[in-house]
């Protein structure tokens, strides 16, 4: 139902845009830094990520990560945690505020209050060059959640098991040795890795589009702090046509784990939780 304009709506709406938060006190991104780390990096592990599944891996501080396309076009749906406690995750909607709707080389992942810390950093992404097409989208998206099967039942009445939020869910129990239900509500909204998506001009509603991820493209993380992750490759392949069900191609993702060279980080600390007192006045 729409309403009657009021007199002024043309001023009301000539308010001049603010950005939110003032991201310049934030410590710049350390490209010096990050490229030394770069250049000496030892290969200590890879995982792969079977289609319509998700496994769990650590990241110690200061190794790198990549999430890598091996096979074909997959998007990824990325949980972290700090490894020494699962209350601290990912703040996919801080990061947002902090950064932009989509994330890039030299943004951070930043966790949840009270910590609220970087928790990685991006220092490199293949996929750097897409920018913003023409319908507005991205790739590499903090604002969708993750598929999962309590919004599919809602909208088709099907019980489908191999969601995202499910695919984390038995991701995390298995790698804490933990219960289904026990694990399931430390799942969280997700960096949604190689997905493609942006909001239409006339209605803003979130859409999503054929990821342009090709097998040999990966976006790599700083570890800032001990990580437990969980990486779910997303039961729409490359989310250009559905998810939820068995219908879109899907393809392995593979995780490479890299340690670094000791005197890359010779001066460098994983950064604290957040220093507020928390006596909240």
């Amino acid at each position: 139902m729409t309403t009657t304009p009021p007199a002024d709506a043309g001023q009301r709406r000539m308010a001049r845009p603010i950005i939110c938060y003032d991201v310049d006190a934030l410590p710049p991104f350390d490209a010096a830094f990050y490229g030394a780390v770069r250049e000496a990096l030892t290969l200590s592990d890879t995982i792969r990520i079977p289609p319509r599944d998700a496994r769990a891996f650590e990241v110690p501080a200061g190794h790198v990560f990549r999430i890598v396309s091996v096979e074909g076009p997959q998007v990824g749906d990325l949980n972290l945690w700090s490894a020494h406690c699962l209350n601290e995750r990912f703040f996919s909607g801080k990061t947002r505020q902090l950064h932009a709707t989509h994330v890039t080389t030299g943004d951070r992942l930043w966790s949840n209050l009270p910590g609220l810390r970087p928790m990685a950093t991006i220092t490199h992404d293949t996929l750097g060059w897409y920018g913003w097409d023409g319908d507005g989208a991205g790739v590499h998206d903090v604002i969708g959640t993750r598929c999962d099967p309590y919004t599919n039942f809602m909208l088709h009445g099907v019980a489908y098991h191999y969601c995202c939020h499910s695919n984390l869910t038995r991701a995390l129990a298995a790698h804490k040795q933990m219960a289904l239900v026990e694990a399931e509500p430390y799942v969280h909204d997700v960096l949604n890795v190689f997905m493609c998506t942006g909001f239409t001009r006339n209605t803003h509603q979130y859409f999503m589009k054929a990821s342009p991820v090709r097998p040999g493209d990966f976006i790599e993380f700083f570890a800032e702090i001990d990580l437990l992750a969980a990486l779910s490759a997303c039961t729409g392949g490359d989310c250009g046509a559905s998810h939820s069900d068995d219908e879109a191609p899907c393809f392995a993702l593979q995780v490479e784990i890299y340690a670094p060279d000791a005197a890359a980080l010779e001066d460098w600390h994983s950064p604290k939780p957040n220093g507020y007192s928390r006596t909240h006045g």
